[in-house]
């Protein structure tokens, strides 16, 4: 099965980089974003039917084959090494560094409770400083989810009350 992802990813980045479009140009041929484009073309992510045509419009080579194999739920993963890599570290360093303090603004804000990473939108924009450099723009926008009291009653797993031992 890892073989088969590995296969079907590498495909779908020679059709991008033969296409000569970055991922943002996809984006906005798509009305996806920029992230979402790049995780369907890396397989972390499930194309969908209203889509499918969309993103062949964007890259006409795209086999029918291959969007076969992107309409599967994919298997999501991710390469424990990929750490090393000095984007993903600082990005992991970050959130290492000011997730305590995410998290404690967002208890403020909203309440006991977590942001979601499936009902979630991500992009990257380019900007300028000002200072006049560039700047990276990481856009993280995730439904909010409570953590919700666990009581016996809304289980409805439970048919009866436990029974006593």
């Amino acid at each position: 099965m890892a073989q088969n992802k590995a296969n079907t990813v590498s495909q779908l980045q020679a059709l991008k980089d033969k296409s000569g479009k970055s991922y943002t140009q996809l984006a906005e041929e798509t009305g996806l974003t920029n992230v979402y484009v790049a995780q369907l073309l890396r397989r972390q992510a499930q194309l969908k039917p209203e889509t499918a045509p969309k993103l062949r419009a964007a890259l006409p080579d795209l086999t029918d084959e291959l969007l076969h194999e992107m309409a599967k739920p994919p298997l999501r993963s991710y390469d424990p090494n990929l750490i090393q890599d000095p984007t993903v570290y600082r990005l992991n360093e970050a959130v290492m560094h000011f997730g305590e303090s995410i998290k404690e603004i967002i208890n403020e804000d909203f309440g006991d409770g977590i942001m979601s990473a499936i009902d979630f939108y991500c992009s990257v924009d380019k900007v300028k400083g000002v200072d006049g450099k560039d700047r990276v723009v990481l856009t993280l926008d995730g439904k909010y989810l409570p953590h919700s009291e666990q009581k016996t009653e809304h289980m409805v797993s439970r048919t009866r009350p436990l029974e006593k031992q």
